[in-house]
C-alpha cells in the first residue's frame, strides 16, 4: 500500500504514542476464589478450618462468619493455632477448647500438638476435611507454617483431605536468604531444613512439605491466588492487615522480622512491649555508637537511627534502653537476614554486655550453632553470611519445584 508523507507521519506518530498500561487483574486470595467457585471443592464433606484473626474477607469479614452462615458449607469445627483462633493469647499461649460465642462452632486448640495427638484432635471433632487460611510472614521461625506441616502430617494419619487457601506472601517471594536449618536443629520454630526467609506462600510451602518431607503424602489441594506477582509487597495487594500475632502489627514488622527475631537469642530487647517491635532494638548501656557502626557497613535497602525506648513488657520492662530504629529506604534491595547479621555483629562490637541467651535459642532460630559461634570467634557479617551459601543455593533449588507464580 502507498503511504503519502502525511500517512507516514501519523504512522509514526501512533508508534511513538506509549500504549495505555494493562489493567492489573486485582488480587484475589485463596478464599475469594474458593467462594467464587460456590465451595465445589467442599461440597459434601464435613469441613473444619485451621485459621486465626487473619483469615478475612477484603472487607474484614472472618471467613468462618462467613462459611458459617453459608448453606453451601458443611463446616463443623475451628482449630487454633498458637495465639488462638480469636488472636487473644500473647506468645507461647494459645485458647485451648471452647465453644465460639459467635458460632457456636467447637475450637480445638492445636498449639503444640502434632502427629497422633493432633490426628486424634481431627478424628474426634468429625471431620473429613480440614481447611488452613492464615497469613504467614515469610520467616522459617514463624510458626504457623509449622502449624501448616503438623496439620498435614496429621491429617494424613488422620485419613482427612487438606485444602490450603494461599495469601500473599507480605514480604514478596523474590528469593529465598539466609542459613538453611539443621535437622538436628529441629523444633516448633523450624521443623524442616527451609532457608530462614523461605519466599514462598503458604501454597507453595505445603506443596514442598508434601513433596520433600512428610514421610507420605496427604491429599491435598491448594487453591491459588489470582493477581499476585513474586515481587509484589504487600501493599500491593490492597489487602486489609491483620496482625497475625499480637507483636507483628504492620507489614513493616514482618519486613525485617527474618532478621530481626534473631535477637530473641540474646540479652538485648527485641522491641517487644513497644509500638515497633522488631523494629527497635536496643539494651541499658547502649548508645549511638551501635547506629554508628551499623551505618558504616552500608548495607543496601537501610538505614540505622539512635534510638532509646522503655519496653512496657518483656526484656528490660519500664526501664529505659538505647539502641537502634531500623528505617528501610528500599524495600526491594534490603536483605532482612543479612540486617541482622550485621547488627548481631556490630552490637557485640561496641556493647561489652552483650551475650546470647543461655540456653543458646539463637541456634534455634537460626537453623546451627553456626552464627552463634562464627560471631563468638568475632567473624564479620560477610564471613558469616558467606558460611551459609551452599546450602541456601541447595534449597533455592529445590524451592523453584514448588513455586506456582510468576
Amino acid at each position: 500500500m502507498h503511504l503519502s508523507r502525511r500517512n507516514l507521519i501519523a504512522s509514526a506518530a501512533l508508534a511513538a504514542t506509549p500504549r495505555a498500561p494493562r489493567h492489573r487483574e486485582q488480587l484475589r486470595t485463596g478464599f475469594e476464589r474458593l467462594a467464587a467457585d460456590g465451595y465445589s471443592l467442599l461440597k459434601g464433606r464435613r469441613v473444619g478450618i485451621v485459621t486465626n484473626p487473619t483469615g478475612i474477607t477484603r472487607n474484614t469479614d472472618h471467613i468462618v462468619d462467613v462459611m458459617h452462615q453459608d448453606p453451601r458449607v458443611k463446616l463443623t469445627a475451628v482449630f487454633g493455632p498458637e495465639h488462638g483462633f480469636r488472636g487473644t493469647a500473647q506468645a507461647g499461649g494459645s485458647q485451648g477448647r471452647y465453644d465460639d460465642p459467635a458460632t457456636g462452632l467447637p475450637v480445638y486448640d492445636t498449639y503444640l500438638k502434632s502427629g497422633q495427638t493432633l490426628a486424634g484432635v481431627f478424628t474426634a471433632a468429625g471431620v473429613d476435611t480440614v481447611v488452613f487460611d492464615i497469613q504467614d510472614v515469610g520467616a522459617r521461625f514463624y510458626t504457623y507454617i509449622w502449624t501448616l506441616y503438623d496439620c498435614m502430617e496429621a491429617a494424613r494419619l488422620a485419613g482427612t483431605r487438606f485444602v490450603v487457601l494461599d495469601r500473599p506472601n507480605p514480604v514478596t517471594g523474590r528469593e529465598a536468604r539466609g542459613p538453611v536449618l539443621h535437622k538436628e536443629f529441629a523444633s516448633f520454630v523450624g521443623r524442616q531444613p527451609i532457608a530462614q526467609a523461605h519466599g514462598m506462600t503458604v501454597a507453595e510451602l505445603a506443596r514442598l512439605f508434601n513433596g520433600e518431607f512428610l514421610n507420605k503424602s496427604v491429599a491435598l489441594d491448594t487453591v491459588l491466588m489470582s493477581g499476585w506477582q513474586r515481587s509484589d509487597p504487600y501493599d500491593a495487594s490492597a489487602l486489609p492487615w491483620v496482625p497475625p500475632s499480637p507483636n507483628m502489627p504492620t507489614p513493616d514488622t514482618a519486613l525485617v522480622y527474618s532478621g530481626t527475631c534473631m535477637f530473641e537469642g540474646t540479652n538485648l530487647s527485641e522491641g517487644r512491649g513497644t509500638t515497633r517491635p522488631f523494629e527497635l532494638l536496643g539494651a541499658e548501656g547502649i548508645d549511638g555508637r551501635w547506629a554508628a557502626a551499623a551505618n558504616e557497613l552500608a548495607l543496601p535497602g537501610v538505614r540505622f537511627r539512635e534510638a532509646y525506648f522503655a519496653p512496657t513488657f518483656s526484656k528490660f520492662e519500664g526501664r529505659t534502653v538505647g539502641g537502634v530504629q531500623i528505617h528501610v529506604t528500599d524495600r526491594a534491595a534490603y536483605d532482612p537476614v543479612r540486617t541482622g547479621i550485621a547488627l548481631l555483629v556490630t552490637a557485640k562490637k561496641v556493647w561489652n554486655g552483650f551475650a546470647w541467651r543461655s540456653d543458646h535459642w539463637i541456634d534455634n532460630l537460626t537453623g546451627s550453632a553456626r552464627v552463634r559461634t562464627m560471631i563468638d570467634a568475632r567473624a564479620s557479617t560477610d564471613e558469616v553470611t558467606g558460611a551459609w551459601q551452599d546450602e541456601l543455593a541447595a534449597f533455592r533449588r529445590t524451592r523453584k519445584e514448588y513455586l506456582l507464580y510468576t
